[in-house]
């Protein structure tokens, strides 16, 4: 019993002693990593390195088992396949760091820090409500007589790359244009519309397909690429479904689907309509002003 309550002195005595060096800034790593490693399994939580992170964490408590019960050789193989493990994850899992690291770039931090440009954010406005208008116009025609579509409106990550993968066409948003495009017998019909700028960028896209093997399967080729792209990138989403009529949207890999018209331009108001300006830190005006100072 002596024991007992001389050890727990001991550590009552250890922490204490710890506590009292415990300043600001230990706080402020510990905050710091724990707002990391929460953000960590938030991106991996739905995607396939959440099972990687499963089998790293089990040979991480095999290589320490190893390692107590003096088991050299299987210790030897852990602690050297950890080591060039490390490469392989960053070479399999690429398209989950990159996105990972696009999410960071377009995070609202990031955002109020290099915001360039203000100016002209009313008639980007106007372009945009003019943009929603004939695309819920496209939609309803779409819907009404059951014809596919798969629309793309690229945000903050460039999809440049898709876009090449179709006809480049740069035309003005117009809603006759759209369901043109998508027109059976239009040889551009089965691919993505892509829109950059309120403009209509590309059609004909080929877009990747999710690996979520977890869908419903009704959901067909249009729907599974809507996802794949969502996912690959901030890209914003409308499918219209060929079999049913069915309007979706697809944000961040989730998938929305039953939409009327009044819903659908609601929520391409939310998504896509720029956000007011507003008078915080810009680093670019910041050194610019600091610049014309030691001049």
């Amino acid at each position: 019993m002596d024991n007992l309550s001389g050890f727990f002195s001991d550590v009552k005595s250890v922490f204490l002693s710890q506590l009292s060096e415990f300043s600001f800034f230990d706080f402020l790593d510990l905050v710091l990593v724990a707002f990391l490693a929460y953000q960590l399994i938030k991106l991996v939580r739905e995607t396939r390195a959440a099972q990687l992170i499963k089998g790293v964490l089990l040979l991480v408590v095999l290589m320490q088992v190893s390692e107590l019960l003096n088991m050299n050789t299987t210790y030897f193989i852990m602690k050297n396949s950890m080591q060039f493990g490390l490469l392989a994850i960053l070479i399999v899992f690429q398209p989950e760091l990159r996105r990972a690291l696009e999410q960071v770039g377009r995070s609202k931090i990031s955002t109020k820090i290099f915001n360039f440009d203000e100016v002209g954010h009313a008639r980007e406005e106007v372009k945009t409500r003019n943009t929603i208008e004939a695309v819920c116009t496209a939609c309803e025609h779409l819907s009404r007589n059951k014809i596919g579509a798969l629309m793309v409106f690229e945000r903050k990550t460039m999809i440049g790359e898709f876009i090449k993968s179709g006809t480049v066409i740069d035309a003005g948003v117009t809603g006759e244009l759209i369901v043109s495009l998508f027109f059976p017998n239009n040889p551009l019909h089965d691919g993505a519309v892509i829109f950059r700028d309120n403009r209509i960028r590309a059609a004909g896209c080929f877009l990747p397909l999710t690996q979520n093997l977890d869908l419903s399967k009704e959901l067909g080729t249009r729907h599974r690429a809507g996802i794949g792209i969502s996912e690959n990138s901030d890209a914003f989403v409308i499918v219209v479904s060929e079999e049913t009529g069915k309007i979706s949207t697809v944000n961040n890999g989730t998938i929305i689907r039953g939409y009327h018209i009044d819903s659908l331009r609601e929520t391409l108001e939310n998504e896509l309509m720029p956000k007011t300006p507003k008078k915080k830190f810009n680093l670019p005006r910041f050194l610019k002003k600091k610049g014309g100072e030691q001049q």
